[in-house]
């Protein structure tokens, strides 16, 4: 969330300054001028026939806005049976009752679950846990990618309207990427069927990956990215969706507006600082540096837990990694999760100073430990030996107790 730190100056000039010009006005009637120049900026580098963008005021409205986007686009093109969302296990889209309901995550959508619409769940792409012996990678993931058409084909032709998943991985399983290949074959199934793909990129984008957008790397472009936590570094609250030109032309030449709408739609003060946070990440070349660093975090963890008897995998790409620990190495045994093994080095950790991202149920929403480390894009190689350090440090004392 707090890619640039803390108090960054040229950002809290810019909030300052937004707010002495123009606090609020709604869409409904207005536009105003952050909002333009923020979607002039990520327009410009956005991934292929990405044309226009929609700022919301976090992750959870994003995805809850692609998924009403969708519906409405089928419904523009006459197509009003494509009703049905395909996610990923293990996967997580946020709080709200449609980001829950296409989420993979049990534990958070449990309690919910009577109240939740109806969507379905394939196949993670989860190489360590998933991949078979003798399988190779691109194996492993046309396979994986597989689950995603078998459960199309599952449906009536012309129902399911979209399939969403993170390019990499977050808080559920614990920054995995995907492996190479995978998406360009999920990318070639959602077009074959005529299914909207969306990416959500909430954790993973923004730059937290080495690449400005997580689906660089995986040669393709989605329909709708929904970007968030880098978007606004945590200054002001902001989520936005990037929509291909087709979907707003759909809408644009029928009704002639989207049906959704939020109070604080483009908000003059969000759209100011994430502008100002945006310009810093292109002018100050911190995405590259994300990826020089995340080489150092990647070397300083191998260094401390490569050999570790209890971590079975370090996994992540940029600066966004994870250990998953493990009872026993060779057969990846997950501990017993009444042990709850990830808070425990939550609490180490804290207690040393440092904050990190446990979860539990980490293979299939039951068993399964893992940690992540999301430092900002401005941390040193001495403050990252000082996290892995201090890791290491919570990791023994949360094995010992």
């Amino acid at each position: 969330m707090s890619c640039l730190g803390h108090a960054h100056p040229a950002v809290v000039e810019a909030v300052r300054d937004q707010v002495g010009r123009l606090e609020y006005v709604h869409t409904g009637f207005f536009s105003n001028q952050p909002a333009e120049d923020l979607a002039d900026v990520l327009l410009t580098d956005a991934p292929a026939g990405l044309t226009h963008a929609y700022f919301v005021s976090g992750g959870s409205e994003a995805v809850e806005a692609a998924l009403k986007l969708a519906r409405q686009y089928f419904v523009e093109r006459g197509e009003t049976g494509r009703t049905h969302f395909i996610a990923r296990r293990q996967s997580y889209h946020g709080n709200t009752l449609g980001a829950l309901a296409v989420g993979g995550n049990m534990a958070r959508r449990a309690i919910y679950a009577p109240i939740l619409m109806q969507a379905s769940h394939v196949d993670p792409c989860f190489a360590y846990r998933f991949q078979e012996p003798g399988e190779t990678e691109e194996e492993y993931g046309l396979r994986a990618a597989q689950s995603l058409e078998d459960e199309i084909l599952r449906h009536p032709p012309g129902t399911v309207a979209a399939f969403l998943a993170e390019t990499v991985v977050g808080a559920t399983a614990g920054s995995v990427p995907p492996v190479a290949g995978y998406f360009k074959r999920i990318r070639e199934i959602c077009d074959r069927h005529g299914v909207l793909l969306i990416l959500d990129e909430v954790m993973s984008g923004m730059g937290r990956c080495g690449s400005l957008h997580a689906c660089t790397p995986e040669g393709i472009a989605p329909d709708i990215l929904v970007v968030a936590k880098g978007l606004g570094a945590g200054f002001q609250p902001i989520g936005a969706l990037l929509v291909a030109g087709n979907i707003i032309a759909a809408i644009r030449d029928g009704s002639g507006s989207f049906q959704h709408g939020h109070t604080y739609l483009s908000h003059p003060v969000a759209c100011a600082a994430a502008l100002a946070v945006q310009r810093e990440l292109r002018e100050g070349g911190l995405v590259a540096r994300v990826g020089a660093m995340g080489e150092v975090l990647s070397d300083l963890l191998t260094e401390r837990f490569g050999n570790h008897a209890h971590v079975g995998d370090i996994r992540g790409r940029g600066l966004f990694w994870s250990i998953e620990l493990v009872e026993d190495r060779a057969s990846k045994r997950p501990f017993d999760p009444a042990r709850k093994l990830h808070a425990r080095v939550k609490e180490a950790a804290m207690a040393r100073g440092l904050l990190v991202y446990p979860m539990g149920g980490t293979i299939d929403g039951t068993v399964g430990d893992h940690v992540t480390l999301a430092p900002p894009f401005t941390v040193t190689e001495e403050e990252l030996a000082m996290i892995v350090a201090r890791l290491g440090e919570a990791v023994e004392a949360a094995l010992a107790s």
